[in-house]
């Protein structure tokens, strides 16, 4: 059977789940002027994160990597870039890469502006005519293998790995063999099962994929100690360990059960995009919400499926986050928040399939233009970047 959505056909060819104006702050700096400017112009989204100055070379390249292919995404249809001026961001590059996609693209700078005020004049002006000039493109017909789908787990507990993370691994599987693309990350949570995963990489454990795979779990757990810390402190988080999960390896079994059963094609670093890869895929991502979803976002996916038990509500400004609930009561408690209840498996209500298929169902519903809940309420202003050295 052929599955298809309707999507907003990019001039690189891309096709977007939404079509949004993105204002881009290219240093924290900016972004009272770019929050400024979404409040006034509907159709507009921010990224407002904490870089972008004061860091390393290697982070401040990592920021601009970020920036430039979130508004590379194809859920933007115009983006404009908010510089002070005098940031470590490389914010001409960042326009130059968007600007190569075909889509509008404007860049104002608030020192040389005059300041704040002109600078939000500016950009008020700005982003109300790239709304305007996107805002008649019309959805067209779009196969799902033009898919990518980004999938993660927070606020997790024990029906996460019994239930929610169990129904996205059937999506992740059906999405594969239909041709898409699913990437999933939290390295985090890796930690003692990351020889499952290793057994199931292209080539085998000891192939590339596999040691790859070894090498990334081992390289964080070695940024811990490198301050003298075990992340077992912050890892099971205490939320997690209310939820019944007793250790990092119980935790991290459960969670990578979320990527389904297909063969693992590589590994994408942070800022790595998803373009012309098929297949699975793991990106190598903290576990934390703000951060890892900014990097999934950035990679090209056009949504994600979000596991949670104990409750996690918050999305991201351009990609629809579909948040599947493994717990009933939380799902009880917190619907206004929840787009589906895995719960139903728990309690043997539904099996993983038949829950699995509801979810591709909504999938498909979401990337027709249905609202997930979170965007509905608003509630997808946490972001930020995930950077490796100080601040400086």
């Amino acid at each position: 059977m052929a599955y298809t959505f309707q999507g907003y056909r990019r001039p690189d060819g891309k096709i977007g789940a939404r079509n949004l104006v993105a204002v881009i702050p290219s240093v924290i700096c900016a972004n009272d002027v770019g929050q400024a400017i979404c409040r006034q112009v509907q159709g507009t989204i921010g990224y407002f994160h904490h870089q972008g100055c004061c860091q390393l070379p290697l982070d401040l390249k990592r920021v601009t990597d970020t920036l430039s292919n979130l508004g590379q995404s194809a859920n933007v249809g115009a983006a404009l870039i908010v510089s002070l001026g005098c940031e470590g961001t490389d914010h001409e590059r960042i326009v130059e890469e968007i600007r190569a996609t075909g889509k509008p693209v404007d860049i104002i700078r608030i020192q040389e502006l005059g300041g704040t005020s002109r600078a939000i004049q500016a950009g008020i002006d700005a982003a109300q005519r790239m709304v305007q000039e996107i805002s008649g493109l019309q959805r067209e017909t779009a196969d799902i293998s033009e898919l990518t789908m980004s999938i993660k787990c927070g606020a997790s507990d024990t029906t996460s790995g019994m239930a929610s993370n169990c129904v996205i691994g059937y999506v992740a599987d059906k999405l594969v063999d239909l041709g898409a693309t699913v990437i999933f990350g939290e390295t985090t949570e890796f930690l003692g099962g990351e020889h499952i995963l290793a057994r199931r990489a292209v080539g085998g454990e000891t192939g590339p994929v596999g040691q790859c795979i070894y090498r990334i779990v081992d390289e964080m757990e070695k940024r811990a100690m490198a301050i003298g810390e075990d992340m077992r402190g912050g890892q099971p988080t205490p939320g997690n360990i209310a939820g019944g999960l007793s250790s990092i390896e119980e935790k991290s079994l459960g969670a990578i059960v979320k990527s389904g059963h297909r063969p693992i094609q590589g590994v994408l670093e942070y800022c790595d995009r998803a373009d012309g890869k098929k297949g699975l895929w793991i990106k190598d991502s903290p576990g934390r919400e703000p951060e890892i979803l900014t990097g999934m976002a950035a990679t090209g996916a056009q949504v994600m499926m979000f596991s949670t038990g104990r409750g996690a509500p918050q999305g991201f400004p351009s990609m629809p986050v579909i948040k599947i609930c493994g717990n009933p009561n939380t799902y009880e408690r917190m619907q206004h928040d929840m787009d589906l209840n895995a719960g139903r498996i728990i309690t043997g209500e539904k099996t993983i399939e038949e829950v699995g298929e509801e979810a591709f169902a909504l999938l498909l519903e979401v990337l027709n233009g249905r609202m997930t809940k979170n965007e509905a309420l608003g509630y997808y202003g946490s972001m930020d970047i995930f950077c490796l050295g100080p601040v400086i």
